[in-house]
């Protein structure tokens, strides 16, 4: 059965892959991101293989543009089914330079070095806000035209920083905590209603934010892209087709007794111990 799905930061490279897949299955799909042309580029891909798409600018940390966009997916696709929050980000303010403190860390004048104390609360704000409220914004907006309908449900995109905190990242692996934890908070909140709430908790995929991180300008390993690769027992980073299966289970009627769930996508690193 068609549903009407909403995809939030849909003009990257994970959810833009979601988008095409779940179009594919016969769903008409609302590509929402932050950049008209990413979303725009989206969606027109889409309709180009026969698929049902609208790109929608829309800021996931401002309700009014939500409401915004949830009028134009209203009129054009119809009420929302199923929401994909997909809006996430890290930003170099919330990160620190080294993995461990060191004393001598303290006495660092080279431009841009941080340590803990270093970190902009600014910075750690912006990455708990793009997480975490752009998580909560759209649910509240979109989430209310499933009251009342069935077979409709939230997936969230949590981070295995959500099980166990990355070095550096401390912003990013504890507003991806807080999204796993709200993924079970309204799992049981709206079960009265009959919407599941679920979330993916992708381990390493290259992206656009942290292909940089993990790979030089020639294509070889960076020494933290090594650490990842070693602690993968898969051997690999993940690629974004590799998050279809399940969020096309998660969203379907085979799991329409599954809810309150964080899945792990990560080829196994969340099962090493590194022994």
């Amino acid at each position: 059965m068609s549903k009407v799905i909403v995809l939030t930061g849909a003009g990257g490279v994970l959810c833009s892959t979601l988008a095409s897949a779940l179009s594919k299955e016969g769903h008409k799909i609302a590509v929402l991101d932050l950049r008209a042309d990413a979303a725009n580029k989206v969606a027109d891909q889409i309709n180009s293989e026969g698929g049902i798409a609208v790109g929608i600018s829309a800021d996931v940390l401002d309700k009014e543009s939500l409401i915004e966009a949830r009028n134009n997916v209203n009129q054009k696709l119809g009420s929302c089914d199923i929401l994909i929050n997909g809006a996430g980000g890290n930003h170099p303010l919330g990160t620190t330079s080294n993995t461990h403190l060191s004393e001598e860390d303290l006495i660092n004048k080279e431009d841009g070095f941080k340590t803990f104390f270093d970190l902009d609360p600014s910075g750690i704000k912006f990455v708990f806000d793009l997480n975490f409220i752009g998580t909560l914004l759209p649910t509240q907006v979109f989430a209310k035209d499933m009251v009342g309908k069935k077979g409709c449900s939230v997936l969230n995109i949590s981070s295995m920083n959500a099980f166990t905190p990355l070095t550096k990242i401390p912003a990013y692996s504890g507003a991806k905590a807080a999204v796993s934890n709200f993924t079970q908070w309204l799992a049981v909140h709206f079960a009265k209603v009959g919407i599941r709430v679920n979330a993916l908790a992708p381990g390493f995929f290259l992206t656009d934010q942290n292909r940089t991180l993990l790979t030089t300008e020639d294509g070889e390993l960076t020494p933290r892209g090594n650490t990842i690769i070693e602690q993968t027992p898969m051997g690999k980073f993940g690629e974004p087709e590799d998050l279809i299966g399940t969020t096309i289970w998660l969203c379907g009627e085979g799991a329409s007794f599954v809810t309150g769930v964080v899945i792990p996508i990560d080829g196994g690193f969340s099962a090493y111990s590194g022994v």
